[in-house]
């Protein structure tokens, strides 16, 4: 009977796991109607509105953006003008419950492929790339140990928008963001508006993680 009994536990655990995940995904549904606002019913992001595609991202990484931008180690500079809009979404997410619900939602989400460069060499783009890759992957599929995301499906006008943020320290000025931070010096590899074309241009030729890959 004791054998039975943990066995009986053991499936009623379960079972209200998985109910309690369902539940998660529904509230993160719920929660995403908000986002999707600017970011798409999809995900599948909007330059006009300057949100980019977060479809398919990490739960991981979604969950610490977010959290940057409530505790404000993101987007403190008045000129980042999306960031300072992701501040007052950040902090309408009240409880970590209802952040990791709505992260979980959106990892969950096909990823969409947002890349239409156009002018970029992605031969040349592929060596200023190499530097970067000890992070972001080869395959430009983020990271998690680094706190590295993943770029292969990352829209090209968002990744250089955030390239000349860090090259100005519109982002990566607070001490706090370690990996902001990081990036500001990483970003004066590309010395001009040729080069960043061409590293968005091999970008866009990155596969990501395969589909039973891990970021970490």
């Amino acid at each position: 009977m004791g054998h039975k009994a943990v066995l009986l536990l053991a499936a009623l655990s379960l079972a209200f796991a998985a109910r309690a995940g369902a539940q998660d995904m529904a509230r993160g549904k719920e929660l995403f109607a908000m986002c999707e606002h600017c970011h798409g019913d999809h995900a599948q992001g909007n330059q006009v509105a300057l949100a980019p595609s977060i479809a398919g991202l990490p739960a991981w990484y979604i969950e610490t953006q977010i959290h940057k931008f409530k505790d404000s180690e993101r987007a403190g500079h008045f000129d980042d003008i999306a960031g300072m809009r992701m501040r007052g979404m950040a902090k309408w997410l009240k409880t970590d419950e209802d952040l990791k619900s709505v992260a979980g939602y959106i990892a969950g989400m096909a990823p969409v492929k947002d890349m239409t460069i156009q002018g970029g060499d992605a031969t040349k783009g592929a060596a200023l790339y190499a530097p970067c890759s000890g992070c972001h992957g080869i395959n430009g599929e983020g990271m998690q140990a680094v706190g590295a995301p993943p770029l292969a499906h990352t829209s090209d006008w968002y990744l250089r928008t955030q390239i000349k943020n860090y090259q100005q320290r519109i982002r990566g000025g607070d001490p706090r963001d370690i990996q902001g931070t990081a990036m500001v010096p990483m970003s004066q590899i590309l010395v001009d508006e040729q080069a960043i074309s061409d590293v968005l241009a091999h970008i866009a030729t990155l596969k990501g993680a395969a589909p039973s890959g891990n970021s970490e």
